[in-house]
């Protein structure tokens, strides 16, 4: 049984540091990985259209036909990543604050410096590393439309 425990605290020491690893912005990316399972571009989609989830469509528009009310607040998303490679849509999406500190997207995978956090949300990302994952996988697939 302590072997176990011993093992469960190695891993999760692991783990955090590996998250801590992965947000580090180095010039204007992120390059590792926030999740050890790929992107998945369906369930990116799904997230980047979700009301519930990622709300991206609050502000940004893009090549969705069935959902009738898209944001106008911010780009349309596929000239947003046009530009960028996976790296660069990962610190937009970790920390947009990087880039622009008067941005209105918020911090996807950030839990400190944030402002008007509900306290039963405090401490926790918007979004899981394997989501921002998924959600990239999709927004790359706007590059080669």
């Amino acid at each position: 049984m302590r072997k176990r425990v011993a093992l469960a605290l190695v891993l999760l020491g692991i783990l955090n540091l590996q998250v801590a690893n992965a947000q580090v912005i180095k010039g204007d990316s992120i390059i590792e990985s926030l999740s050890v399972e790929s992107g998945d571009p369906v369930r990116g989609r799904a997230i980047v259209t979700s009301r519930q989830t990622g709300l991206c469509l609050l502000c940004h528009s893009g090549p969705f036909p069935e959902e009738r009310f898209q944001g106008n607040l911010a780009p349309e998303l596929k000239a947003s990543v046009a530009r960028l490679n996976a790296p660069q849509l990962r610190a937009r999406i970790v920390n947009a604050a990087h880039f622009n500190p008067q941005t209105i997207m918020p911090s996807y995978y950030q839990t400190s410096n944030l402002n008007r956090v509900a306290t039963k949300f405090a401490g926790q990302t918007i979004l899981s590393g394997q989501e921002i994952e998924d959600v990239i996988a999709f927004l790359v697939t706007l590059n080669n439309e």
